[in-house]
């Protein structure tokens, strides 16, 4: 029986490619066992598939000062015993990371126990997390082919990102539905990751008798970020978060404005919709997303505001702007040249379970 761990979480992005690898993984003969932490956003979304779920002790990677950077080393360090552990118990064939801090004890367990893995870095530059797991990994997938000559020479494979299959199954009529909206005006759909975006948030709601003028906007605003004074509000629908209406929603909606996290933008890619990109400011995060945006942006696929300047005019003058190249923008990213993420992925993994 061929036997595969799958580890990454943190946030949506770090699981949803996972996720969309399972159904295949399964086809191939693989039984899966999935490594997260005890109580992330992963745990949920693998326990609701069925998939063998084990929790393990993390400490977050941080560049900035925290009074818990004194205390999450240790938690890494007991989150690498546990995940030794589970190697030793499982006995896999094969590690697949798609990162996040807890990937971290997970791979190097995986590499003292002599489990190849492969990790998938999804933005253009690896995020501390990967640097750490790519020298104990034997394979690096990337979704930029700039990423591939970033990396050690023979380890990065162009791979792109798996797309899970369901988000092509939604259903328009569903989605606007589910949010009680018709079909008398288009849909603007506001997606700040699982999280949220407070900045993203204000400048919609600041603005929102004028985009619901000529929108209906469903507002995927974060777990404990809807705002109680917009209930009621006709055309306009705050959802905290969503699992499966999110593909309902994607075919309702007619723009979409997102956070630049790879996974999402390279989802929007896949199923065609003009979008406006707001990346998390450099002083919030490593600055990946502004990478991220900058080649969806040059490559004619988005238009990008910065999160510093986001605000009620430049949130309206993008709308318009996209409005006004629409379809611009949808052959453009129909002409984009795609890997096929799934099977490249597939392939890696089996030759490295062979080798």
């Amino acid at each position: 029986m061929k036997k595969i761990v799958l580890t990454g979480g943190g946030t949506a992005g770090h699981v949803t490619p996972n996720i969309a690898l399972i159904e295949r993984l399964k086809k191939e003969g693989y039984d899966i066992y999935y490594i997260g932490s005890k109580d992330g956003i992963e745990k949920k979304l693998i326990e609701n598939i069925g998939i063998p779920y084990y929790g393990i002790s993390t400490g977050k990677l941080r560049r900035y000062f925290d009074i818990k950077n004194f205390t999450d080393p240790f938690r890494v360090i007991k989150g690498f015993s546990e995940a030794k552990k589970l190697m030793k118990q499982i006995q896999p064939d094969v590690c697949f990371s798609k990162g996040g801090f807890v990937s971290v004890p997970v791979v190097l367990a995986a590499k003292s126990r002599k489990v190849p893995a492969i990790v998938h870095e999804s933005d253009m530059t690896p995020g501390l997390a990967n640097k750490i797991a790519i020298p104990r990994a034997v394979k690096v997938c990337c979704n930029f082919p700039e990423t591939v000559n970033e990396l050690p020479k023979g380890k990065g494979v162009y791979t792109g990102t798996p797309i899970r299959k369901e988000l092509f199954t939604g259903s328009r009529e569903a989605g606007l539905k589910y949010c009680g909206f018709d079909n008398s005006k288009p849909v603007l759909l506001v997606v700040g990751g699982s999280t949220g975006a407070k900045s993203v948030n204000e400048a919609v709601r600041n603005c929102l008798d004028e985009l619901l003028k000529k929108y209906q906007i469903i507002h995927l605003c974060g777990k404990g970020k809807a705002d109680a004074d917009y209930n009621g509000r006709k055309g306009y629908i705050q959802i905290e978060y969503c699992d499966k209406e999110m593909k309902d929603m994607l075919a309702a909606a007619d723009i979409v404005i997102s956070r630049a996290g790879a996974n999402a933008i390279c989802e929007l890619l896949a199923l065609r919709k003009p979008n406006i990109l707001i990346p998390l400011s450099a002083e919030a995060s490593r600055g990946d997303q502004i990478l991220n945006a900058a080649s969806f942006e040059k490559q004619g696929f988005s238009v990008v505001i910065q999160d510093k300047d986001v605000n009620n005019q430049t949130l309206l003058d993008a709308i318009k702007k996209l409005e006004t190249n629409r379809q611009k923008y949808i052959d453009a990213m129909k002409g984009a040249a795609s890997a096929d993420s799934e099977e490249i992925i597939i392939r890696l993994i089996e030759e490295t379970r062979k080798r």
